[in-house]
């Protein structure tokens, strides 16, 4: 696995990683403001990667579909995702094509085993089984943004366990982060 890197924004413009780099923003408020935070803020960096304005960077969110992003006079679109926890969000952003991001505290979770059984399927179930128990907890959060940024790459709303969701071909990067926190990426194969 290789680890994701979250680049605090505002500061230092993000260097990408084959094509990706991940922002992380600090907030304080509702979510439907923290939205409007952390899209602001990822065209604003990604005007700084790319050395654009960022007057020129639209960020189309068609409800059913992944999140895209479209530069003014150019063909291209370049993917993102965004994910939001209490006091943090996080955008992603692929330059050569789908990308999905999610973000969840590591505290204990009430009845983790249903809730992987019916969503995360029998194969993560049984490496969650042999997991410490002490580590179980964390080892869910892991397996869950994982799961979760890898349907968000695919444009795919949460549902339970099938095989179609099981073949989802995703590579990931996670880390975690201050305050307990568990960031996952996915991106197709190849990037």
């Amino acid at each position: 696995m290789t680890a994701l890197i979250v680049s605090p924004w505002p500061g230092p413009v993000p260097a990408p990683q084959d094509g990706l780099f991940v922002i992380g923003v600090t907030t304080s408020v509702e979510r439907p403001r923290a939205r409007e935070q952390i899209r602001s803020a990822a065209r604003d960096a990604l005007a700084s990667v790319l050395g654009v304005d960022a007057d020129t960077i639209l960020i189309d969110s068609t409800p059913g579909q992944a999140p895209r992003i479209a530069l003014a006079g150019a063909g291209c679109a370049i993917g993102c995702s965004f994910t939001h926890e209490d006091g943090y969000s996080l955008a992603a952003i692929n330059l050569h094509g789908a990308v999905g991001v999610d973000l969840m505290r590591a505290e204990e979770v009430f009845d983790w085993q249903a809730v992987a059984r019916d969503y995360l399927g029998p194969e993560v179930c049984a490496e969650l089984a042999a997991t410490p128990a002490v580590e179980q907890t964390l080892a869910f959060v892991l397996a869950w943004t994982r799961h979760e940024a890898a349907l968000k790459c695919h444009g795919v709303h949460l549902s339970e366990w099938c095989e179609e969701i099981a073949g989802l071909a995703t590579s990931t990067r996670s880390a975690l982060l201050p305050d307990n926190l568990v960031a996952s990426l996915a991106c197709r194969p190849g990037r």
